[in-house]
Parts: C-alpha cells; structure tokens; sequence
C-alpha cells in the first residue's frame, strides 16, 4: 500500500535526487526528473555515465552531489536499488522513493525495502512519482486511480 503521508513526504522535499536520470530522451528517469523541476521543486540528477540532464549538471553518484539531498526517487533496476538505498543510509537521507511503472519491479526489491525498514527509512515502495506531481496528466491520472481501485494506493492521507 502507498501511503500519501509518504509521498508527501518526498515530494515536499527541499532538494530531491533523481537517480537513474540521463539526457536521452528515451529515459523515464529523466522525465520524472523534468517533471518535478517544472513543478517548481529544488532537483538534481544522478547518473553514472551522465554529465547533463535536460541542460542541467548531473552527479555520478549521490554522494557527489554538492549539497546533500533531502529525499532520493531511486530511477534504476532492482538490481542496482539496494546498492542506492545503502548509499542514502550512509548520507544520512531518510526519504526514498522506490520508483515502478505500470509493468516490472521498478526499483523495488526485497533488498532495498528490507535496508529501508532496517534503518528507518519513509520509503514509498512500489509507484510511480507523475501520479502525484501536479499537474498529473491524464494517463497517470487512470493509473492512480486503477491503483487506489485495487487498494494498493491509499486513497487520503491518514
């Protein structure tokens, strides 16, 4: 269940990573990453092989970002998540958003939500963010309300 406290949480953020953003155009990252900059939040991307994202300095890891961020949307494969979480835990970040489109795992692993549980960590485990930076549109819009739908959405914050 994805709780909105949570994703709250990580969206108010006053600086939040996008890791797994890159400049091509292709990159899901890169458009949450756009997403939440149009939407007037303090943003920054994190790629290992990228140096721009949409014109914009991108770090090769969270630990180089020059100004710790607050909250990470962790954009990469299972496989590489649980290897962000630790890198958040040992900067200190406690918001983590575990990204997962409409198909596959996303970022969620048993990994990773087990790191975020065993340090404390408000994760959202399992959405995906455009279904709830404003303004949504409307494909993300049915998503959200197939989730909520299904109940693995809360529908109000509790």
């Amino acid at each position: 269940m994805i709780h909105l406290k949570d994703t709250e949480a990580v969206l108010a953020a006053p600086l939040i990573a996008v890791v797994g953003a890159s400049d091509e155009a292709s990159n899901f990252g890169r458009a949450v990453y756009r997403a939440l900059r149009e939407s007037g939040r303090d943003v920054v991307a994190v790629h290992p092989k990228a140096t721009i994202v949409d014109g914009d300095p991108c770090y090769p890891d969270v630990a180089s970002v020059p100004e710790r961020p607050d909250a990470v949307v962790v954009m990469v494969g299972q496989a590489a998540a649980a290897g962000v979480v630790q890198e958040c835990i040992d900067l200190g970040i406690d918001k983590v958003w575990l990204f997962k489109g409409a198909g596959g795992p996303g970022a969620v692993s048993d990994e990773a939500l087990a790191l975020c549980e065993q340090h404390g960590i408000q994760v959202v485990a399992g959405a995906c963010p455009l279904m709830f930076v404003e303004p949504v549109g409307w494909f993300h819009k049915i998503h959200r309300a197939g989730r909520r739908a299904f109940g693995s959405v809360e529908r109000r914050a509790s």
